[in-house]
């Protein structure tokens, strides 16, 4: 398929969801917060968004139905795909196969008559050690210079162990393998260390802690030097300079915020205050539903700054979407909306390789904090076609000190999933039950 098969499908998809909404381009912009000319350009096919989350918004403004979403993930999927392919390299010519070297066999020569030694022969003399770095190489010399050799060694060693000897007197137990030690050649040499404290390679130099909205996330692990070198004392038991607040189960709106849950309507609690919503996931086991609001408070513990040199999103499982009862916040009938913050972000979990992505209009990274001076990220990822275990690295540097820390939902992964086609449920304001939601999507 070629990129304008690939393309005009897509943008076909997408003019006809515009035109049948009634809205013009301008108005669809506004409310997706893009411009006018971007929109423009994913409709007429001259490009293709890079994440499926203003695709997804964009149908849903436009009321697509379950069916027409799952199309449009499939081309847009198709056209990014196509988007992204690189020419094939060209294969390289096989190397020809060295011709069979010739095994030539030769006859073994003659062994030499030995010849006996008399008494007066020299003797060869063994690699003799006298010091560090001193030594006699094997020779032959007569047989009187060899046992007055053996003798100055002997004298000298004795030499080396009377100076090797403790302070503690000529009873020490250690003399005699200090002595061993000098005659050896080799220097003795002691370490000292503490009952305590980590070695480089040992489990607790290991460890990867991960960042909660409990506790600060710390961990030596984190702090790590150049890889290939062992982390300096300081390194190694020093926590990262900067603490992250995070709040898995944040809400952009109460509106555009669901959940899948393996329940009955019946068996389900009327939605909460988004105070309340972390309690009120863990009592149900529910699981974010089409897109999942993380909220990150990233704040310098240390007397300096930290450099925050970029957000790294890590898939640890992906399989199809949850089959459970799609269950949303919002009450029918009130209205719904707020303005994108500052310092926000988007992430296509569909894709082959989330990445982070600022807003339009917004900064990327990197960003600085301090104690006093902390910064608050909005992280929307946006899940269709699957169901997503997924957690970030936040890499951060302050002077010499650089570091990975792992962002996640205490410790587990945060889980999103897509909900096309499931049993949507609404919650009417003053009522008292949750009941069939008026319209898909």
């Amino acid at each position: 398929m070629s990129d304008g098969a690939a393309g005009s499908g897509f943008a076909e998809l997408l003019r006809e969801l515009k035109d049948r909404s009634g809205l013009s381009y301008g108005t669809l912009a506004k409310r997706l917060h893009m411009s006018t000319s971007t929109l423009h350009r994913y409709c007429n096919g001259d490009a293709v968004p890079a994440d499926y989350a203003p695709v997804e918004r964009l149908a849903r403004l436009c009321k697509a139905g379950p069916e027409e979403l799952v199309e449009l993930h499939r081309q847009w999927v198709l056209a990014d795909a196509v988007r992204g392919r690189k020419p094939d390299a060209p294969e390289k010519p096989e190397k020809p196969e060295k011709p069979a070297e010739a095994v030539v066999t030769a006859e073994p020569e003659p062994e030499p008559e030995r010849v006996p030694e008399s008494e007066s022969d020299p003797m060869p003399v063994p690699e003799v050690v006298v010091g560090p770095g001193a030594a006699v190489r094997g020779r032959r010399v007569p047989r009187p210079a060899l046992l007055a050799g053996i003798a100055v060694v002997a004298l000298f060693g004795a030499v080396l162990a009377a100076v090797q000897l403790p302070s503690g007197g000529t009873d020490d137990k250690s003399a005699g393998p200090a002595g061993a030690t000098a005659a050896a050649g080799a220097t003795p040499h002691r370490t000292h260390r503490s009952p305590t404290a980590p070695t480089a390679g040992s489990s607790a130099a290991s460890k990867t802690p991960s960042a909660s909205s409990s506790a600060p996330a710390a961990g030596p692990a984190e702090d790590t030097a150049t890889a290939g070198s062992s982390p300096t004392a300081d390194d190694s038991t020093a926590a990262p300079p900067l603490t992250v607040n995070t709040q898995p189960y944040s809400w952009e709106s109460p509106c555009s915020q669901r959940y899948l849950i393996e329940r009955a309507p019946d068996d389900v609690a009327p939605p909460p205050l988004e105070s309340d919503a972390t309690a009120w996931v863990t009592a149900h086991q529910a699981v974010s539903s089409g897109e999942q609001y993380v909220t990150l408070t990233v704040q310098g513990s240390g007397t300096g700054s930290v450099v925050l040199e970029g957000l790294t999103v890590r898939t640890a499982e992906r399989s199809s979407p949850l089959a459970w009862n799609d269950y949303a916040m919002g009450y029918p009938g009130v209205g719904c909306g707020g303005n994108v913050p500052t310092r926000s972000f988007t992430v296509a979990l569909d894709a082959m390789r989330p990445a982070v992505v600022p807003e339009a209009g917004h900064r990327d990274f990197p960003f600085k904090v301090s104690e006093s001076d902390p910064e608050v990220f909005y992280i929307r990822a946006d899940a269709s076609a699957y169901y997503v275990g997924w957690y970030l690295e936040l890499s951060w540097s302050s002077g010499s000190r650089h570091g990975t820390l792992r962002i996640d939902d205490k410790g587990r992964p945060f889980r999103t999933s897509g909900n096309n086609g499931r049993p949507a449920y609404e919650f009417p304001l003053g009522g008292e039950a949750w009941r069939t939601a008026s319209s898909a999507g």
